[in-house]
């Protein structure tokens, strides 16, 4: 395999991985401005009574998720020329075709359900959150690919380092659930002061997305620091270094700081967007931190002085 084959498909898999981020963004344009109703209930065609801004919204993302399902389906093709059988970019670039495929079907449902604009259903709350899942494991998947693409091990799948990835992406996972449930409460149910936000939320009477949503600081809260003692527990232990804790240390706190200007604002779309954007990027480094926890293997313990006379 030419290293310059490798090279190319590394940045092919980073720009792909790039594009997609601008989709999921686009795709939480949607929600917000509620316009996942503008091409009336049809999948994959477009075809509403009146051209709508909703329906310019939607047809957009619905034209980059195409050009997406296009780009990640090239990877996994790519893939398989540029890289030998058993290679871990075959597996990334194949997983992640996969979870393309399950992302259209779950729009798909989305739409058919009408799962989409002002419809405020406890069944959207399932559809979003399985959304959210998928979405995640999407990047995951990608980032991973492109990680792999250098050359990179896989990880140990089993292990303390494992199980402590796999607590601390679980725990991002349920954040970011909490995160879409409170980002479409404010959508659906939009109020012009704090102190009206938090009435509707203790408000037994109040909407489950709204009752529901005052749950998103605390597990912010709590996550944020399991994220920051995850990063910060294993600088000096293994080969991963401080350079990728440093960057999920940063994320962490440009997230929280986005969260609070997002709360205090009463999350103005422009803000909405950031927070989602941010969330990503956190979610993608803490990925690659855990892969290469998962995969690095430990530091050789310094010896003492004494010990090292001993051995001469």
């Amino acid at each position: 395999m030419p290293a310059s084959d490798a090279h190319r498909f590394g940045r092919y898999a980073w720009a792909v991985l790039g594009y997609t981020l601008a989709v999921i963004v686009w795709g939480a344009l949607v929600r917000a401005t509620g316009s996942g109703a503008g091409c009336g209930n049809h999948w994959p065609l477009c075809t509403p009574p009146t051209t709508t801004a909703a329906t310019v919204i939607e047809f957009t993302h619905r034209a980059m998720t195409g050009i997406d399902g296009i780009a990640i389906l090239a990877l996994a093709v790519l893939a398989f020329r540029v890289y030998p059988p058993g290679h871990a970019a075959r597996l990334g670039a194949t997983l992640s075709a996969v979870f393309l495929v399950t992302e259209s079907l779950i729009g798909a449902a989305l739409v058919k359900l009408e799962h989409v604009a002002q419809n405020a259903s406890v069944g959207r709350i399932y559809s979003l959150s399985c959304h959210l899942v998928n979405t995640l494991t999407l990047i995951a998947c990608l980032a991973l690919t492109a990680w792999w693409a250098g050359g990179r091990p896989r990880p140990r799948l089993s292990g303390k380092a494992f199980a402590a990835a796999v607590s601390v992406l679980a725990a991002v996972i349920v954040l970011g659930i909490s995160g879409a449930i409170a980002a479409l409460a404010d959508t659906l149910f939009p109020a012009h002061s704090l102190a009206e936000a938090l009435s509707h939320d203790f408000d037994p009477a109040a909407s489950i997305f709204l009752r529901l949503r005052i749950w998103h600081p605390p597990i912010a809260v709590l996550v944020s620091a399991a994220v920051a003692w995850y990063a910060l527990s294993g600088t000096r232990t293994d080969a991963a270094g401080p350079r990728h804790a440093n960057v999920v240390l940063g994320f962490v706190a440009a997230q929280i700081a986005a969260g609070l200007l997002n709360l205090f604002l009463l999350a103005p779309i422009a803000m909405q967007l950031l927070h989602l954007l941010l969330a990503d990027l956190l979610w993608i480094a803490l990925v690659l931190l855990c892969a290469a926890r998962t995969s690095a293997q430990p530091k050789a313990p310094e010896l003492r002085t004494a010990e090292v006379a001993d051995l001469g």
